[in-house]
């Protein structure tokens, strides 16, 4: 058997007053993904507790099975993996975004969605500046990159963003939870502050202020941990697999988890990714790996930019585009002259949390889940959407019991 899980992220919402109180995903044209929960089973899935931030971080583990109360230690550890930066045991990874500030308050997370090659010469001219033997910074792909202190301790909180788009900078600075976090805190911050005088004045902001575009003018950190401690999935489950996706997050997930990441030219993490390149590499991933775990951002992305027509288009592009192309090429291999190597494969569409376009954020709450597994009789849920995937067989699963279920391994 194998195994492909398509990963939308963000994509579940709450209903819209703008398109009749309905959803993005009950609203978009999406047949392959509909097809999956007809002939399959759906349910809920509570991807975070409560008492864990709603990040991408946290309910990634949770969809691979992970708890991630033993295993959470940031989203900065898992995308240091991804980039192959490595941490030592006492090492600090945190987050390290390039933000928008207008008026003394954040404009949006992303610098406008910077391009990559321009976030590169600003965050090394960060790390020229404001980094040292002891604070490094590492470039990422588009707004997201790292910095890794040697030392330092990680009782503070942090404000993600994207969380807080529309306050005030000043009122969302790292605070100490301890007497002995505060001088890590206090260095963090002074490295923000400095760089509200620094980066303004680079050329790739001066050009971009001059062709109207927002500017990349404070670096943000968030999300601090340590390198955490976790098995394998073919440890856990005596499988292989591979992970595709534009987000380091995810792939530095799959690096923790013993997947093989696969780069597809062309992967944005925004509505122009490479959906088909993403597609195939998926169905060549098949013929060597039992695994495969297809993440697209561009959903959540929209999310966060409170766009409601971009979150329903990333819907769609994800159906027809990616799922339709892999679902058709499955099928005629399933019955086909090559079926004895690529054999029968189980195929499972969920987010990972919800992204509301009325909020702008991340927030709790279950997400629509749908399995499809060959032999396994499908249930009465005909579409794909929260409301009709809560009346499935599935029932609200919780913790491991995806990946259980997806996996043929029980609850």
């Amino acid at each position: 058997m194998k195994y492909v899980i398509f990963l939308a992220d963000g994509a579940a919402d709450f209903p819209v007053p703008e398109l009749g109180n309905k959803t993005p995903l009950e609203v978009a044209n999406k047949p392959a993904i509909d097809r999956i929960a007809r002939l399959g089973r759906c349910g809920s899935f509570l991807t975070v507790d409560e008492d864990m931030p709603p990040g991408s971080e946290v309910a990634n583990l949770t969809v691979l099975g992970y708890d991630a109360h033993e295993c959470y230690q940031g989203r900065g550890v898992i995308e240091a993996a991804s980039m192959g930066v490595k941490l030592n045991d006492a090492d600090i990874a945190m987050r390290c975004n390039l933000i928008c500030i207008e008026d003394g308050r954040i404009k949006n997370h992303s610098a406008g969605h910077i391009s990559t090659e321009e976030a590169h010469k600003l965050i090394r001219h960060v790390d020229r500046y404001i980094g040292s033997d002891d604070a490094r910074y590492f470039p990422g792909v588009s707004y997201r990159h790292l910095l890794v202190l040697d030392q330092g301790s990680t009782d503070f909180e942090c404000f993600p963003p994207h969380d807080h788009v529309g306050e005030k900078a000043e009122d969302l600075m790292i605070v100490a939870k301890s007497d002995e976090a505060k001088p890590t805190v206090d260095r963090l911050n002074q490295m923000t502050r400095t760089s509200w005088e620094l980066l303004p004045l680079h050329r790739v902001n001066q050009e971009r202020a001059q062709a109207g575009k927002d500017p990349a003018n404070s670096i943000w950190f968030w999300s601090q941990g340590r390198k955490p401690k976790m098995k394998t999935l073919g440890e856990q489950y005596g499988i292989t697999g591979a992970v595709i996706s534009a987000v380091d997050l995810i792939k530095g997930l799959g690096v923790y988890a013993g997947l093989d990441v696969i780069d597809v030219p062309g992967a944005t993490g925004l509505i122009d990714t490479n959906y088909e390149g993403k597609a195939d590499a998926c169905l060549k991933a098949l013929d060597d790996h039992d695994f495969v775990y297809v993440h697209v951002e561009a959903t959540d992305e929209a999310g966060h930019s409170r766009d409601v027509e971009q979150k329903i288009l990333g819907i769609e592009h994800l159906d027809s585009r990616l799922i339709a192309r892999v679902m058709k090429d499955i099928e005629a291999k399933e019955t086909g002259p090559r079926s004895s190597v690529i054999g029968p494969v189980t195929v499972a569409v969920l987010p990972d949390h919800l992204t509301p376009v009325a909020k702008g954020n991340h927030v709790h709450g279950p997400v629509p889940v749908a399995i499809l597994a060959p032999g396994v009789a499908p249930d009465s849920v005909q579409t794909y959407d929260e409301a009709a995937c809560a009346t499935g067989s599935l029932g609200q699963l919780h913790g491991d019991q995806f990946i259980r279920t997806f996996l043929g391994r029980g609850t």
